[in-house]
């Protein structure tokens, strides 16, 4: 299995964890030139854009230490461009506030893994740091 598919495969699953969680999927795999956000998804007053790290057993880095400062800081520019460019057409609703977080999905090695475990890290990092419009 190529490293995309099993991305994909995360993905899944934290996407009906979160809906599980009472989360609305809004968007997945956002794309702007400087980043992507894995999940954008909406709880109560939260907007959340969550980044998916799907890694085989004992890897040697998880997925959250795999969310470095220059990861960070592009998914956030890459969020900030949502909520300034996109949100406001979607929205017609009070302002949500933005959460990040990172979700760290364990699965099976070989041809054909299975996901042996999902933690969803909420509210993971800030914006402390990284110069926002939002």
């Amino acid at each position: 299995m190529d490293r995309q598919t099993k991305g994909r495969m995360g993905e899944d699953a934290v996407c009906a964890e979160l809906i599980k969680n009472g989360h609305r999927i809004i968007e997945r795999n956002f794309r702007k030139s400087f980043g992507e956000i894995d999940i954008i998804s909406q709880l109560d007053r939260f907007i959340v854009f969550t980044e998916v790290k799907t890694r085989q057993t004992k890897s040697m880095v998880s997925g959250v230490e795999a969310v470095n400062y220059s990861k960070r800081r592009k998914i956030i520019l890459t969020a900030d461009f949502y909520l300034c460019n996109i949100y406001p057409g979607l929205m017609t609703r009070p302002k949500l506030q933005p959460r990040y977080d990172i979700a760290e999905v364990t699965i099976t090695r070989g041809e054909q893994p299975t996901v042996l475990r999902i933690d969803i890290l909420e509210n993971a990092f800030s914006t402390d740091g990284i110069y926002t419009l939002y």
